[in-house]
């Protein structure tokens, strides 16, 4: 990786830009932030860098390789991911915070209603990324991370049992019954339900959970949940009053325990799963997930990247550092490297797509959307599971559907 005079000469318009466009909303700022400091100098600035465990020795050449070009030491920091969020809100307006924390998108409601975070300037780097990962990256019009890797579901297929994908829902179920083990398909459910793994079925049906501004932002004000009695009706037919084919007796557990023990064709879950298939010698194939409806079928997206902390004394360094060393090809590949998630740079995610199963995850992610990260989101997380749960068991669909709405709606107006 070099900086070249062109890359340093776009670091320092970049700065430009920056300390614009901090000026233009500077009415917007805390009032202690630093919005209108001059970058810092190279004899004296180091950028703190909040990590989990897992990225650290990924970044550690970016940082040395910064630190070589600029003089700008970078300390990258490993931290508890569990408690990264929470520690990052609760410090960085003290001053203690780090100036750049790593994070997931559906952080950024809490985030930015919190106002610990900074807007990010992309500038024509943005076109480089992969579209979900840039939309999963913006909330109500504003770029806030700089995404490094994009996770989301894709149909796992054992393709001893079954060699060729299913062209559709009903398809991959016919396939897998033909192979003639215990399971056709698995999913995880358990006794709340999963609406996160049954969400690409639900899109299938044209209901998306909000719909968006004109913006291209999630709406608060248009929960579009209710749009989806065609899927609750489809649901109830394939729990246990019909076809079985999903049931809330198949825990995470359970479904991972069927395929890779080859009692079951085809698994709809995430690359987290991927490498206890292949370790347990099933020879598996990555697919798009096959539609039960009229619409593609949309697995939700999490964008994983790094926020800068909107009250650091050095935002024009850590804006530089984000978008001139952790946006390029070779540091989001090593961060692949360590995570085996989807790099976010378009370039970066076709240099390690040679891999059928990454290429597969690539594939099925086309169709993927952003989980929405607004706070309301909360609201439907509460209700969701349970209601898709009673319907997989035999409840009414619609009516427990539409109470469902009912439920979120309220839930979203008393907030």
């Amino acid at each position: 990786m070099h900086m070249t005079k062109k890359s340093m000469a776009a670091g320092a318009l970049l700065a430009v830009g920056l300390l614009t466009t901090a000026c233009s909303t500077s009415s917007d700022a805390p009032a202690s932030s630093d919005a209108s400091a001059a970058p810092e100098t190279a004899s004296t600035s180091t950028l703190t860098v909040w990590v989990d465990a897992e990225r650290a020795d990924a970044l550690a050449q970016a940082a040395t390789d910064y630190e070589a070009q600029t003089g700008i030491s970078v300390d990258i920091v490993a931290r508890d991911n569990s408690t990264l969020k929470d520690d990052f809100i609760q410090q960085a307006s003290s001053g203690s915070g780090p100036d750049v924390v790593m994070g997931a998108h559906d952080w950024l409601g809490e985030l930015t209603t919190n106002g610990v975070i900074a807007p990010l300037e992309l500038g024509d780097k943005a076109s480089e990324f992969l579209p979900v990962a840039l939309d999963a990256s913006t909330y109500d019009g504003t770029v806030y991370e700089l995404p490094y890797a994009v996770e989301n579901l894709a149909m796992l297929r054992n393709a001893d049992l079954v060699p060729e994908p299913a062209s559709s829902f009903d398809d991959m179920i016919a396939k897998g019954q033909a192979a003639g083990v215990e399971f056709p398909f698995v999913v995880e459910q358990g006794e709340n339900g999963n609406p996160y793994h049954l969400y690409p079925f639900q899109t299938a049906f044209g209901a998306p959970v909000f719909g968006r501004d004109a913006a291209g932002s999630y709406d608060p004000s248009q929960l579009t949940l209710g749009e989806g009695t065609a899927f609750a009706e489809w649901l109830h037919s394939q729990g246990s009053q019909g076809a079985n084919t999903m049931s809330t007796e198949i825990t995470g557990d359970i479904a991972k325990e069927k395929f890779t023990t080859g009692q079951a064709a085809f698994w709809l879950t995430g690359p987290w799963n991927v490498n206890a298939a292949v370790d347990a010698g099933i020879n598996v194939a990555v697919d798009a997930i096959p539609s039960p409806g009229s619409e593609p079928a949309q697995p939700f997206a999490g964008v994983k990247g790094f926020f800068v902390n909107q009250y650091s004394e050095n935002k024009v360094a850590a804006n530089d550092f984000l978008v001139n060393y952790l946006g390029t090809v070779d540091v989001q590949v090593a961060l692949f490297e360590s995570g085996g998630v989807l790099p976010a740079l378009t370039a970066a995610a076709d240099a390690v797509s040679s891999d059928p199963i990454i290429a597969g995850f690539k594939a099925a992610g086309m169709e993927a959307v952003p989980m929405p990260a607004i706070p309301a989101m909360g609201r439907v997380w509460e209700f969701w599971g349970i209601a898709e749960a009673s319907v997989l068991n035999g409840e009414a669909p619609v009516a427990t559907w539409e109470k469902l709405t009912s439920d979120v709606q309220s839930a979203i107006d008393g907030a």
